[in-house]
């Protein structure tokens, strides 16, 4: 659902303008120095807080430390009984501070770089609270337009760059957080098109923008990229309509998506090739050809606009596109089996129990390929042969169970599935990029812990079963 220009209202607080005192912060529980950890724990659990912040008495500068839950585990380990360890020893004094009045992006990045999960917050000489990781995702996600003023008041690529940074920064703080996939791929999938719309009002003139649509498809288009990886764009002009700079605004545009962090398509999907950027009568005839040619090209290439959702300009140039690509694939129950096909082509290694199980080699496995792509395609399938026109895989399945075509069971166990595989995909990458490495789908059985190497068996089996349905609903096996 879009949001209202009330909505927007409503949350104009953003990170740009934020304090650190406009969120959560809790008020410290402060205890002194030489009180022992029985006494600290008590009160902390009457508190009902898993922290509280130590004032060293005995120091002349009146040092303040922080004590919390897992201090306690350590201090166990001492050897000594509980009520002879003063919490002064076990309290941690290195505190990270930031004061009440700061940008809340300051906290952000403090925590983000740092690597700590929770602030001092000072007012003055005085401690103000406690900032943790888990107040300031709250924060963060009941405010979904977190770095929306900044994109509205940049004045050049440049400026956006640095929204786009912190929209990383904000990803790395939301996934740390414990924020649901779905979730995050929201917010994040929203503030990208932000920016992409801003982007585009920046090279295109007016004229342009009224008389077109300008588009994002594939997993942007379905807002499941979370990770920037390459850019599928297009353009859809109003028939007639004819823009002289055309080539150079469309290049202006690609060149700064690639300064904000998008890489050029390896597949020029992009509003510079002259195929992704055309009339409104000619995409129709492009779609067209997808579905009655002869082009191998042709299932794919219809996959990723089928996942299209507009950006900038005028929307109902997508819809009328949409429309007749909907009429003319759903008439031809060969062209959606070949299109379905494309599910079931990257099948499991036969080993590929047995890598999971520490049972064979430590071969990468493809997260892509073997898991999120079987079941973003084969449910895109089963819409395309029903007409549903949702564009995100969850609310795709959720239509398709309400029409009938996947059981109850079916639609929890693929949408479990797909967010578990989103999250452990980004789990991946992130880790990856933090050791320096190039992000990819690709992740060694012995990268995973049990647990998600357990969970990872229980989606490719779910994988299995739903390619065994698509055989049987879509006729595969007469192809």
């Amino acid at each position: 659902m879009s949001d209202t220009p009330a909505d927007t209202e409503r949350e104009m607080l953003s990170l740009l303008t934020a304090r650190v005192g406009d969120a959560a912060v809790r008020e410290p529980l402060v205890v002194d120095g030489s009180d022992d950890l029985v006494d600290v724990c008590r009160r902390m659990a009457y508190a009902g807080c898993t922290g509280a912040v130590v004032r060293d008495t005995s120091d002349p500068r009146q040092r303040l430390g922080i004590f919390t839950t897992t201090d306690l585990r350590d201090a166990l380990l001492l050897g000594r009984p509980p009520q002879s360890i003063a919490v002064r020893e076990v309290a941690r004094f290195s505190l990270i501070e930031i004061g009440a009045d700061a940008n809340l992006f300051e906290a952000l990045w403090l925590m983000v770089h740092r690597r700590v999960h929770r602030l001092l917050v000072r007012q003055g000489d005085e401690a103000f609270g406690v900032l943790s990781q888990a107040d300031l995702v709250g924060f963060v996600a009941n405010h979904s337009h977190v770095v929306t003023l900044q994109i509205d008041a940049a004045q050049s690529p440049a400026d956006l760059a640095q929204a786009a940074k912190r929209v990383d920064a904000l990803l790395a703080l939301l996934h740390d957080g414990g924020l649901r996939i779905e979730r995050v791929a929201h917010l994040v999938g929203n503030l990208n098109r932000r920016l992409f719309a801003k982007l585009w009002s920046m090279v295109a003139p007016a004229d342009l923008i009224a008389n077109s649509c300008l588009i994002v498809m594939g997993s942007e288009g379905r807002g499941e990229q979370i990770q920037k990886t390459d850019q599928d764009n297009a353009l859809l002009l109003r028939d007639g309509f004819e823009c002289t700079a055309l080539g150079e605004v469309t290049t202006r545009f690609n060149q700064g998506l690639a300064a904000l962090g998008w890489p050029p398509c390896p597949g020029n999907i992009m509003v510079t090739n002259p195929q992704w950027c055309a009339p409104v009568a000619r995409f129709r005839e492009t779609v067209r050809d997808w579905v009655h040619g002869h082009d191998s090209e042709g299932p794919m290439h219809l996959a990723i606009f089928f996942d299209a959702a507009p950006v900038a300009g005028d929307a109902s140039l997508l819809a009328e596109v949409q429309e007749h690509m909907t009429r003319v694939a759903t008439a031809s129950d060969a062209f959606i089996a070949r299109f379905g096909a494309a599910a079931d082509q990257f099948q499991a290694p036969t080993h590929w129990w047995h890598q999971l199980t520490g049972q064979a080699d430590d071969q990468p496995l493809d997260l892509k390929k073997l898991g999120t792509f079987p079941i973003v395609h084969g449910v895109r399938a089963l819409c395309l042969k029903h007409g549903v026109r949702e564009t995100g895989t969850a609310a795709r399945i959720e239509r398709l169970h309400g029409l009938g075509v996947l059981d109850a069971a079916a639609a929890v166990d693929l949408t479990e599935a797909l967010h578990f595989l989103m999250g452990l995909k980004l789990r991946h990458q992130l880790r990856q990029r933090g050791a320096g490495e190039e992000a990819s789908n690709l992740v060694r059985p012995s990268a995973l812990s049990t647990m998600e190497r357990d969970q990872f068996k229980n989606a490719l089996a779910i994988n299995r079963g739903f390619r065994a349905l698509l055989r049987q609903r879509l006729r595969l096996d007469t192809l």
